[in-house]
């Protein structure tokens, strides 16, 4: 698609789009399919830039790919499995993605050796792999770094040890899974993320062949076995995406019922959502998002791994709350550099102070860092059409969000990056009603 976009902003979002498989795990599930080297099978796939990236890397790899993009499924067989014959076109994949890095336990059960490419990914704050290569290492990998990436060789297998995570991070939970499933001995990981796609992909792991259990500290204890087999399974839908139509609609005064958004997933959005003024329905199908009409509330929010407020749905949020009534106060403790795309929407006309200081109920591992992590957003303001350039994958939706519910007209630069994580936007915004153009 063209990087630029026309948006006339102030017209509600109204109508009925579909929401497929969640982003944060369907790549994680496609990388799970090197562990056997039988046929798997996954359902309700998304037609996003991470699926294209994810299924090149595999292709890379010597595995067989077959896509259906209007049924939503695809089927990988990794039969003939080796090491990219050019590591060079690995690396321009992952100028766009950190998925790379978690082939290292499947390479290293199926091949004994893996290649992991200097890695890209969102500028939104530190995701060190220190967590990956510790974990890689302790379980007897070694490592050899090159000019493009470092190698990772395992001669005699991979040997179980315990896991102790500093914060619960979701890459470092799902790398241990990995590598600890076809290890020698059992593998108890503590402080572990239990995000719903964790859940999601330890199911597809159970279902391969693997032995998980989860206890409710945060402990996951894993059983190493020899073989894994391959999956049949349907992704949970993305909560994300979810999240952001229901942000967009509350932000433009609008309707939007969102088809595949379950709530169980999303039930510390939908208290957000409700104390903020937004009204929900939630049927067998989905769920109904809309402005009821009147004054929208300002509230104090901090984000959290889950079972809290998930980090990526702050920033659609935060558009929403610049037409809120009051001081909202949001502290960001997950990602330290979240804030950046508040710039364009000061510009736009929006009332929001960025603090170094932590202004949630407790004090988090960026309090004396120096970072702007909390937010300070007056309103409502009403937001004005500006040039925008789009950051990041969410913060770059939540300045269409922005634009689409400013007064006047928008540009917005950049916008295919977004097609990482969202599935046709450009179709879900013409079909809600919206005023867009691509810039050819």
């Amino acid at each position: 698609m063209s990087t630029q976009m026309r948006i006339r902003g102030g017209k509600p979002l109204n109508g009925r789009i579909h929401v497929r498989g969640a982003k944060n795990f369907v790549s994680k599930a496609m990388v799970a399919t090197l562990l056997s080297h039988e046929t798997s099978v996954l359902r309700n796939v998304p037609r996003i830039r991470d699926v294209d990236v994810v299924s090149s890397l595999l292709g890379l790899h010597g595995t067989d790919i077959e896509y259906d993009q209007e049924k939503g499924e695809i089927s990988i067989s990794p039969h003939d499995l080796h090491l990219p014959h050019n590591p060079s076109e690995m690396d321009k994949l992952a100028g766009t993605s950190r998925i790379p890095i978690l082939f290292a336990g499947p390479l290293l059960h199926r091949l004994g050796e893996a290649f992991i490419p200097d890695l890209g990914g969102c500028h939104i704050g530190d995701r060190p792999v220190d967590f990956h290569m510790q974990v890689l290492e302790d379980f007897g990998a070694r490592r050899v770094q090159g000019d493009e990436g470092m190698h990772l060789i395992a001669d005699s297998g991979l040997v179980a040890k315990p896991v102790h995570l500093p914060y619960p991070s979701v890459g470092a939970t799902e790398q241990t899974l990995f590598t600890a499933v076809m290890a020698r001995g059992i593998t108890e990981l503590t402080n572990a993320a239990v995000e719903p796609e964790i859940m999601d992909l330890i199911a597809v792991l159970q279902k391969m062949g693997a032995i998980i259990s989860v206890d409710t500290d945060r402990t996951i204890r894993i059983e190493g076995v020899e073989e894994l087999h391959g999956y049949n399974h349907t992704a949970l839908p993305d909560r994300i995406e979810a999240g952001s139509w229901a942000c967009a609609a509350l932000a433009t005064k609008g309707d939007i019922f969102v088809e595949g958004a379950h709530q169980a997933d999303m039930m510390s959005f939908l208290n957000v959502f409700r104390k903020v003024g937004g009204s929900f329905e939630v049927t067998d199908e989905g769920i109904r998002f809309w402005h009821p009409g009147g004054s929208l509330k300002a509230i104090p929010l901090q984000t959290d791994v889950h079972p809290g407020f998930m980090t990526d749905w702050q920033q659609p949020l935060v558009v929403a709350l610049t037409q809120a009534t009051g001081i909202s106060i949001v502290h960001e403790t997950v990602y330290e550099n979240r804030f950046g795309f508040t710039g364009a929407l000061r510009e736009m006309g929006a009332n929001i102070q960025t603090y170094r200081d932590c202004l949630g109920s407790l004090p988090c591992r960026f309090g004396q860092r120096n970072f702007y992590h909390s937010a300070v957003i007056q309103g409502p303001t009403q937001l004005q059409g500006a040039d925008i350039e789009v950051p990041d994958l969410r913060g770059g939706f939540s300045h269409l969000i922005a634009a689409l519910a400013a007064d006047g007209q928008s540009v917005v630069s950049g916008v295919d990056i977004i097609d990482r994580g969202y599935e046709n936007f450009m179709d879900k915004l013409y079909a809600l009603g919206a005023d867009v153009e691509e810039v050819k």
